[in-house]
């Protein structure tokens, strides 16, 4: 596994996301199951074929992109504005990134400890193993890297992320992740009800941790990649269940900026999985 990670992380980008659009188109037509869910998924936000069709290509490019942005030299960033994030480290008291299952999300990571981890410590970012121990070998040395600390979904990573908020640093989170059982409450999203974590609440309410939204845009022919930050606009309520549907509001609107680069094949509105 890992020695095919290090082949196509020599790869340029261009050819990189021009295989995975291959991949993803090949996805959508094969797999009958998997283009029902996309297309529903998008009728529920209210958007037309029109409107999301290239996302078929750029859930491949997703994929394929991997090996270069874990293993191999970093690509073109380029930042739309940074000012939200720049304000949100000044007030000292942590900041909360969140991004959707949207464009890039691997890269935000990496683009924030590059331009902030020196003047403001490192990004603390939450993952989940692998099942393949193989690849889980490749995460955990990709994702740990200067100024960015990836650590697992278990209780102690949950410490971990409050102990870098508290002391004023930065955590990432995609809250629109679907949780196991137990982490989560049933929210709307696009109008369906989905089950979805209350962490990334939890996080800002007991910390005060100011709350961020970034997204990482794929741009054409292997250009790179540009972030785009703001901030949420409002504070969260104090009361945990509208925090959370805040929280997905806020997703909602990210999407529909883009919706040709989210990951509308994503299960969003499944059941959660129990934990062993």
């Amino acid at each position: 596994m890992s020695r095919w990670f290090r082949f196509f992380s020599h790869w340029p980008l261009w050819a990189l996301h021009a295989l995975g659009w291959l991949g993803g188109w090949a996805a959508w037509l094969l797999s009958g199951s998997y283009r029902r869910r996309f297309l529903d998924n998008a009728r529920q936000a209210g958007l037309g074929l029109r409107a999301v069709l290239g996302a078929v290509g750029h859930s491949g490019r997703m994929s394929a992109e991997l090996p270069r942005l874990w293993l191999g030299r970093t690509p073109h960033l380029e930042w739309a504005d940074d000012r939200a994030a720049e304000e949100a480290y000044a007030q000292g008291q942590g900041v909360l990134f969140l991004t959707p299952h949207m464009g890039c999300f691997e890269v935000t990571a990496q683009a924030l400890a590059l331009r902030f981890g020196a003047k403001h410590g490192g990004l603390t970012v939450l993952y989940r193993p692998a099942r393949l121990a193989a690849l889980n070998e490749v995460m955990a040395l990709a994702r740990n890297r200067p100024g960015l600390q990836a650590v697992p979904t278990t209780l102690a990573g949950v410490r971990q992320m409050i102990k870098a908020l508290r002391a004023g640093k930065a955590v990432g989170l995609l809250p629109d992740q679907v949780p196991p059982e137990g982490m989560g409450l049933w929210a709307p999203y696009f109008g369906q009800s989905a089950y979805t974590m209350t962490l990334a609440a939890r996080l800002a309410l007991q910390t005060g941790a100011r709350v961020v939204l970034i997204w990482g845009e794929r741009l054409p022919w292997g250009g790179g990649y540009r972030l785009h930050t703001k901030p949420l606009g409002h504070d969260l309520s104090t009361d945990l269940e509208t925090a959370v549907v805040q929280i997905n509001q806020a997703m909602e609107a990210m999407v529909r900026v883009c919706p040709q680069q989210y990951l509308w094949g994503y299960a969003r509105y499944k059941a959660p999985r129990k934990e062993a």
